[in-house]
């Protein structure tokens, strides 16, 4: 399951972000006719690192102070402050609000602890979970938290939620409350490892705030949470506040100390990344990730910086890169010959992009699952291609016998040669250049199409792209287009070729299925955003959801990797193991990084330090605006 940092959970509008596990804590399988004894943590492989009596996570400080403020920044706009729905744009930060009913850890690859769960119960063969639910948990006007929530969460998110939900609920047979604070949730289908805990990642929702509220609509009214965090003010499309409840009722758990410990959080929005740039230096707020590799080696040369007020770090992690590229729609015709689709990439120079563009900072993406152990290399093992021999037929025959590598222009040649063997490429599939315009043999008709962006930043990735394209005779127009429009396109579609980013975890799962699954290829809000309807890999998918042990997970994921390198899907970018942030020096922050990386809501204001950078920070702020 792809699960960002408890970061990313609460300051984006996504719901689903816990990374899940599904095994029981040693000593509970059950067999037949043995009872299931209740367990405090699940791991997807394995034993869970921290037993039922830990005080906390090893990453955190839990006597992090309290207090302070951080700001942080946004681009575009938002009309929504429920970010459960496809409509509207959801406010950043809108899951700071809810508690889900488990937890994870960052220091583990596939584990849960209970957060809103005091205990569940999962049988050997995880056909069911049972969740005993903390009498103490509640919602911020202080009504507990009850099973009757959870079945209401659960049917509404299916029901009337975003379209992801009905593909990670699909085999959810029933739903039952078997008391005020037990609810069982039981299975169909074959068997799927990650299931109970899928469930388990589900935030809860008060049925009493709902009863009489249009749950699909969009919403500037506050919705009703149980979360750390509750919104303080906001103006639509400038900024929103959160502040922190300072009696959550789940503030003295383990999984919960030494989070939270910021007073307010605020997210002031810009127009687009260059404007945000120049407020964060003129201290309008004090933190930002960097993902421009331009604005990190050159960007940052201001005064504040000089005296050592703001500082920049990179934070190591051992989490797969994902895949971001231009990706194509198949659903065009233009793109659904796989010969084109390899054939453009020819004319991306990563390289030359590498060198002058990103101050050679970037590696070559060459995986679905870059930098991790889940990334297919060489030829298939063995034990892949077990996997993979019935599908001969189905799948590209390379993917037996050769290495996927995206073409590079290192060598001699560089991008000429590689502009040959695009124009091969091109006129085995029936294109030809006439008159300096690649046109279709047969139909006559001239290859073009447009690049969708949803920012200015991508341009200068993209314009040199094109002018490579102009050499094969292909009119490729680049549209930078807002936020707004951007996701409304690519939720419906609405494009030809895209800049797009699909996450992955240390234990992929079912969220496979909504980037690949043929049944999302026509199905609106979906990741399917290639269009991919192959049953070959909706079987590969399967595989990886079905696999028992770490080993077979690793054996079924490579097996996928290959399968999705090979048809094209995407031109591969690049990727960096570590995350960049760029703060003002005014929080401290935990010794260890965990695997994940930085995991923000374990900082704290330093009340040391803090009062001098702000001074700076104001100081700026009044320079600017004379």
């Amino acid at each position: 399951m792809i699960r960002p940092t408890t970061w990313s959970m609460r300051a984006t509008a996504t719901a689903l972000t816990l990374l899940l596990a599904a095994a029981v804590f040693p000593g509970t399988a059950a067999r037949a006719g043995q009872a299931v004894e209740p367990v405090h943590a699940m791991a997807m492989h394995g034993d869970p690192k921290y037993g039922p009596d830990f005080k906390h996570f090893d990453y955190v400080n839990p006597d992090a102070p309290k207090g302070g403020r951080l700001r942080m920044f946004a681009v575009g706009s938002f009309d929504n402050l429920n970010p459960f729905i496809i409509r509207g744009a959801a406010a950043v930060g809108s899951g700071l609000a809810y508690d889900a009913l488990l937890t994870s850890s960052s220091d583990e690859a596939f584990t849960e602890y209970g957060l809103i769960v005091k205990t569940m119960e999962v049988p050997e063969d995880r056909s069911w979970v049972i969740f005993n639910l903390r009498p103490e948990a509640k919602f911020h006007d202080g009504h507990p938290i009850t099973a009757a929530d959870v079945v209401f969460t659960f049917n509404t998110l299916r029901e009337k939620g975003a379209p992801h939900y009905r593909f990670y609920y699909a085999n959810v047979k029933t739903v039952e409350a078997l008391g005020e604070h037990r609810v069982r949730f039981a299975f169909d289908g074959e068997v799927n490892q990650e299931l109970p805990l899928i469930i388990g990642q589900m935030p809860v929702l008060p049925e009493h705030y709902w009863a009489e509220r249009d749950f699909t609509a969009t919403t500037l009214e506050p919705p009703l949470g149980s979360g750390p965090y509750k919104v303080k003010a906001f103006e639509p499309g400038r900024f929103i506040v959160y502040e922190r409840v300072a009696d959550w009722w789940g503030k003295d758990l383990a999984v919960s100390r030494g989070f939270y410990n910021f007073d307010e959080i605020r997210y002031d929005y810009y127009r687009d990344t260059t404007v945000a740039l120049e407020a964060f230096k003129s201290g309008a707020y004090d933190l930002r990730v960097e993902n421009v590799a331009k604005e990190w080696a050159t960007g940052y040369d201001f005064p504040a910086r000089a005296q050592g007020r703001v500082i920049l770090r990179e934070f190591e992690h051992d989490m797969p890169s994902g895949m971001q590229g231009f990706a194509y729609n198949m659903r065009r015709p233009l793109f659904q010959d796989p010969r084109v689709r390899q054939a453009l990439s020819y004319a991306f120079d990563f390289e030359w992009s590498n060198q002058n563009l990103f101050y050679g900072q970037y590696r070559r993406t060459k995986s679905y699952f870059d930098n991790s152990e889940l990334a297919s290399e060489g030829v298939p093992t063995e034990s892949e291609r077990q996997l993979l021999e019935p599908l001969r037929g189905q799948i590209p025959d390379a993917v037996f016998t050769e290495t996927f590598a995206p073409p590079s222009t290192e060598g001699k040649g560089g991008l000429r040669d590689n502009l040959r063997i695009a124009t091969r490429l091109l006129k085995e599939a029936g294109w030809e250049v006439r008159n300096g315009v690649l046109t279709h043999g047969q139909t006559g008709a001239p290859f073009t199409f447009e690049i969708l962006l949803s920012a200015p930043t991508w341009e200068r990735i993209s314009l040199p792209f094109a002018q490579n394209l102009k050499r094969l005779g292909i009119d490729a127009r680049v549209r930078t287009v807002d936020s707004a429009q951007y996701e409304n396109r690519m939720n419906t579609f609405d494009f030809d070729m895209a800049v797009q980013v699909w996450g992955q975890s240390l234990s992929p799962g079912n969220e496979q299925r909504n980037y690949w699954g043929s049944d999302g290829a026509d199905m609106e809000g979906s990741q399917n955003y290639a269009g991919l309807r192959s049953p070959a890999v909706d079987a590969l998918v399967n595989k990886v959801i079905q696999a028992n042990s770490r080993e077979d997970l690793i054996t079924s994921v490579r097996a996928l990797d290959r399968v999705l390198l090979w048809n094209h899907l995407v031109i591969p970018h690049w990727h960096i193991p570590y995350t960049r942030i760029a703060f003002w020096d005014k929080f401290g922050m935990p010794d260890t990084i965990p695997m994940r990386g930085v995991e923000l809501f374990t900082w704290w204001y330093d009340a040391a330090r803090g009062p001098q950078t702000e001074a700076v920070q104001s100081k700026a702020e009044q320079t600017k605006a004379e």
